[in-house]
């Protein structure tokens, strides 16, 4: 199977989802796990751009995320912003937050870049802990966070929210997608595979990553604030560095370098998170010992398991 079948396969299945997912007569409880699945998805699926497509590990993504939830809330509560207007802000916190970090980090390489951003991230959650509590509410966090009012419609049913949500899950997928597909997005491949050939081609191979951070950066923005509306409520957990592994494990359990992978990863993530949660509290632990047996069985992850049976179901023509 070629990889346009493919990619036009993976949208198939992905929307012939979201349209029967509301019609399956799902209870509260797992409407609000599905929701969670798609807003960590939108993270994800900035993640992958920076970690899959470009090659920068980054343990410092929560930074971004939590500053994109903080955004939305203080703009929404404090200063009575529209909601759209103010997701778009906490989408470009994101963003200048990720440059500012690319900034220092981008000198660096290798391990060095990532804990650099893992600084960073901690830095950024000392702070909204402590020296800015008066703006974020310290450890107790902002409670109130508003969804959207568009329409008439009642956003605040997380049965119409999951609609809000699925749609804005297939435009920023599909942003992605085309990114990948550009030459900017091939010649981020380039760089990942070898740098120093693109740099002797005359391309800026710093500007290119920044760019790339930055707009990795604006996903994760965007997704953090739309989880601040989901739960109505943000708090300093969102930039610790345990929000920038989860997102790692993810997009590392749904296959790296994928499109589609990093949504398989995080419904994995979510639903093992869910359920081993009714079992234990140590189901972190658990899952952590998941994570080793599927990146030793499964090194290309879920999504490169998949990839294999269709390529023995349909040979490539």
């Amino acid at each position: 199977m070629t990889r346009l079948a493919s990619t036009a396969l993976g949208w198939a299945v992905l929307l012939a989802l979201l349209v029967a997912i509301p019609n399956l007569g799902l209870g509260a409880e797992r409407i609000l796990l599905i929701n969670l699945i798609l807003v960590y998805s939108i993270f994800a699926v900035g993640f992958e751009l920076s970690f899959g497509l470009t090659g920068l590990l980054s343990l410092g993504h929560g930074a971004m995320f939590g500053v994109g939830g903080y955004a939305l809330a203080l703009l929404t509560i404090r200063l009575a912003w529209p909601f759209e207007l103010a997701l778009l802000m906490a989408g470009l916190a994101g963003a200048v937050l990720a440059a500012v970090i690319g900034f220092f980090a981008l000198r660096l390489t290798g391990i060095f870049f990532s804990l650099t951003t893992l600084a960073f991230a901690q830095l950024a959650y000392i702070l909204a802990s402590t020296k800015l509590r008066d703006i974020t509410g310290g450890v107790d966090g902002l409670a109130g966070v508003p969804r959207p009012t568009l329409f008439g419609v009642d956003f605040y049913d997380d049965g119409n929210f999951y609609l809000y949500l699925a749609v804005l899950l297939i435009v920023m997928l599909a942003l992605a997608g085309l990114l990948r597909a550009s030459p900017f997005g091939q010649v981020l491949t380039g760089i990942r595979v070898n740098d120093t050939r693109v740099e002797q081609l005359g391309w800026n191979v710093r500007r290119f990553r920044h760019i790339a951070f930055a707009i990795s950066g604006f996903y994760s923005g965007i997704a953090g604030a739309l989880l601040g509306a989901l739960l109505f409520y943000v708090s300093p957990q969102m930039l610790h560095w345990t929000t920038s592994g989860d997102v790692l494990i993810m997009t590392l359990v749904g296959g790296v370098g994928t499109l589609f992978g990093p949504l398989i990863g995080v419904t994995i993530f979510e639903a093992l998170k869910d359920e081993l949660g009714r079992l234990t509290e140590h189901w972190y632990g658990i899952l952590g010992l998941i994570f080793v047996l599927s990146t030793i069985f499964l090194p290309h992850g879920a999504m490169g398991l998949i990839s294999a049976v269709m390529r023995r179901a349909v040979p490539r023509s």
